[in-house]
């Protein structure tokens, strides 16, 4: 599934390269998509959307966890530098798949080939974390797994982007970020219900979802790409100018970057440690988590569809985005605030539906501009590995750092989550205000 899932441009953060050394193309594809998406087209989108949500988060916000305990109890603060370094060796290979994916030329299309080399190495990072004898393994399994995943489900934000006219954005982004949002909570409990057999929990989300999204291209093809205009090779110069973009040429597209980024980082924050934080609080193992994690996502899975619905199917009727993304920062801050000083289930309950809630508008309403945005069509896998930058590097820092920030203070195993959530908190409202102050060209 989609993640609908950024910002910020940092401005300068060497995604201030040119785009010059990237040929154009003058497909369609350059062009403004016009014709609506069907309703049966769109169905089919959420499934396949819902399928890459549940194999790439049970792992990252369960199965990993449940490993770690196994092989190193105690230790957590290395959930954060596994999903870190795979987030990061994912950020340097983006931007080769973007531009690959944008000139290939196969009887399937450019985007379906990507959809199935990324199952294949997605499941296969799954089956190595699964039987992995050290951390180690399960690092180097879940690098794999990121990686694979990731691969698989760009393909249909890229479908999004060359596809999708202005007045679907809003919807259809709601309806694909609201199967992101229900796939975890039910992946997790699969997971729980099999949690006897730690092979189970990884694999049997994995092929669900691996199915969910296979099938997608099967039912609703492509097309061939042979015939596009070819647009040259794959050079190390060309990779290296698409990490970035200019900036002064395209300051929409950077100030929202930029608060998609700072926003991003206080969500990943907020939710990398999420198994942990439930057991510390709750007084539980870790294992046992998994019930409360399902109950509470289950309870969340209502804010998200409110949260999905109205920002994206409001925002396209009264066509005002900032407005919205800025709501979401505020509802965040509140449920990391009731995160950040609860010791019973209610109060964790009240906090996670606020933010279940402030991701799905924020996740809907900011994909719908970064499809409005995009400075050059002809080159969408590019400009949308570029986006992915504003998630990707805070789903590689962040975790890092916030395996510092739970030690500040701690006292003995107990880890200073008050600290985290709060950090988190005033990193979503800044980049919820940098967008709505900064971002000029839409309302």
């Amino acid at each position: 599934m989609v993640t609908k899932h950024e910002p910020s441009a940092e401005l300068a953060v060497g995604l201030a390269v040119s785009e010059a050394n990237v040929p154009p193309m003058v497909d369609s594809s350059a062009a403004e998509p016009q014709q609506p998406m069907s309703r049966s087209y769109i169905f089919w989108l959420m499934l396949a959307s819902f399928g890459v949500s549940m194999a790439m988060m049970v792992p990252l916000a369960y199965g990993i966890a449940v490993r770690i305990s196994e092989l190193a109890p105690g230790h957590e603060e290395v959930l954060g530098y596994i999903t870190g370094t795979a987030q990061a060796v994912y950020l340097i290979i983006s931007p080769m798949i973007g531009i690959w994916s944008d000139r290939t030329r196969s009887r399937f299309g450019r985007r379906t080939p990507f959809i199935y080399l990324g199952i294949v190495i997605g499941l296969l990072g799954l089956i190595v974390i699964s039987l992995a004898p050290n951390l180690l393994v399960v690092g180097a399994g879940w690098v794999l797994g990121m990686s694979g995943w990731s691969i698989a489900g760009a393909p249909l934000q890229l479908l999004m982007a060359d596809k999708l006219p202005e007045s679907q954005r809003g919807k259809v982004s709601a309806l694909t970020g609201l199967m992101t949002q229900i796939a975890p909570v039910l992946g997790i409990g699969v997971a729980y219900a099999v949690s006897s057999n730690t092979t189970l929990v990884f694999l049997v989300p994995g092929v669900i979802g691996a199915v969910m999204l296979g099938i997608f291209p099967l039912i609703k093809p492509e097309g061939s790409s042979k015939d596009l205009p070819r647009t040259g090779h794959v050079t190390v110069r060309s990779v290296v100018t698409s990490y970035g973009f200019n900036v002064r040429k395209y300051p929409d597209f950077a100030w929202n970057w930029l608060g998609r980024f700072v926003f991003f980082v206080g969500l990943y924050f907020n939710t990398t440690f999420g198994t942990f934080f439930y057991a510390q609080r709750l007084d539980l193992p870790v294992r046992e988590v998994a019930g409360i994690v399902a109950t509470v996502g289950m309870i969340g899975v209502l804010a998200a569809a409110a949260g999905a619905l109205i920002g994206g199917f409001l925002s396209d009727k009264l066509q005002r985005r900032r407005l919205f993304v800025m709501i979401a920062a505020v509802l965040f801050v509140g449920g990391a605030v009731a995160e950040a000083t609860a010791w019973n289930l209610p109060q964790i309950i009240f906090g996670a539906v606020l933010m279940q809630l402030a991701i799905a508008v924020f996740a809907t309403v900011d994909q719908a501009i970064v499809f409005a945005i995009i400075p050059e069509r002809d080159q969408v896998g590019r400009y949308m590995a570029v986006v992915q930058f504003a998630q990707k590097i805070p789903s590689a820092l962040a975790p890092l750092i916030a395996g510092v920030v739970i030690t500040i203070g701690a006292v003995g195993d107990v880890k200073n989550y008050t600290l985290l959530y709060l950090t988190g908190a005033v990193f979503a409202l800044v980049g919820g205000l940098i967008i709505l102050l900064k971002v000029k060209s839409i309302r």
